[in-house]
């Protein structure tokens, strides 16, 4: 059943783009929201699964947009390519980086993981000679281009980033269903148990951290090929990739396949319609409406936005009430 829920949805976001202009600001939005839905699927395989609350996934996802934006302007590499070798440099950080933080856990993880991605910010920020420095790269632009992963309108990237959506939790239900994912969820539950019954856990969570981490640095690709144009802020901003990562996934239920989907369609827009309606009245106002709409979500139901569509179809079918 739940894989007909899958399929039908897939096909009405494919059919979705029918009904809205292919240049207009609402399709753009959609985009972004399958492209941080696909971002919280991959922070899931280590937060969700393992309850590694990463907060350094910016790391790999500026590691991905810069590998392939400056193999592209370098030597015209096709951002195609660019996107694999992109993934195989985030892959090899972050199999460096479990060595000295795997064996953490908790707030201590969370920390490591962040100075990791404040180190990445702070090269990309002063290296100007190959970054740019803060100024940022600009893609070069090469119109209505597969090969090059540019187009003018944003129907093609749509659909792009909904295939990589889809790749994403494919990888993801694929993990959570094998022994890995069980593996995984034991380590979740109870690390000394886990390694008591035979899990190598620290093999374990390297092998989950590298995966998300390609997955991470592709879609690091895919933004910089979408927007053009990006910075270190943009790209290895710990608010703006790592946090927002953790927040669809864990607002919209950690540990499922759903919960990323869930949670980026429900923050992406309310924050573009909290910018768009409330930041020309007074300064912070778009930004405190934004942070009172997920304070009130997380003390109705902690556990994500998916258990309360769970427990109200549940009422509905008894005949209750929402």
């Amino acid at each position: 059943m739940r894989y007909w829920i899958g399929l039908a949805a897939i096909g009405i976001a494919a059919a979705l783009p029918i009904f809205l202009d292919p240049m207009g600001y609402p399709i753009r939005v959609l985009t972004l929201a399958m492209l941080f839905a696909a971002l919280g699927q991959a922070w899931n395989i280590v937060g969700g699964l393992a309850n590694q609350i990463s907060l350094g996934h910016a790391a790999f996802f500026g590691l991905g947009a810069y590998t392939s934006t400056l193999l592209l302007i370098n030597f015209g590499i096709s951002p195609w390519l660019g996107m694999v070798a992109g993934a195989a440099v985030a892959s090899l950080a972050a199999f460096l980086l479990s060595f000295p933080t795997m064996r953490l856990s908790g707030h201590y993880f969370a920390l490591a993981t962040l100075a990791f991605s404040e180190v990445l910010r702070v090269i990309a920020t002063s290296w100007s000679e190959v970054t740019g420095g803060p100024v940022g790269l600009s893609v070069p632009f090469s119109p209505d281009s597969f090969v090059q992963l540019q187009f003018r309108s944003t129907l093609p990237y749509y659909y792009i980033i909904l295939a990589a959506l889809v790749l994403v939790s494919v990888v993801f239900l694929l993990i959570r269903e094998s022994a890995l994912g069980y593996r995984l969820r034991a380590v979740k539950e109870n690390v000394e148990a886990a390694e008591v019954i035979g899990v190598d856990t620290t093999r374990v969570k390297i092998i989950a951290a590298v995966i998300s981490a390609a997955l991470t640095a592709m879609l690091g690709t895919l933004y910089a090929q979408f927007m053009y144009f990006f910075d270190p802020d943009a790209v290895f901003g710990i608010v703006a990739i790592s946090v927002r990562a953790a927040i669809v996934t864990i607002l919209g239920g950690a540990g499922t396949i759903a919960g990323p989907i869930i949670g980026a369609f429900f923050i992406i827009p309310v924050e573009e319609l909290a910018n768009s309606y409330l930041s020309s009245r007074t300064a912070g106002l778009s930004q405190l409406a934004f942070g009172l709409a997920l304070i009130g979500i997380i003390l109705i139901e902690p556990r994500g936005i998916l258990v309360l569509i769970k427990e109200g179809t549940a009422r509905l079918r008894k005949g209750g009430k929402l």
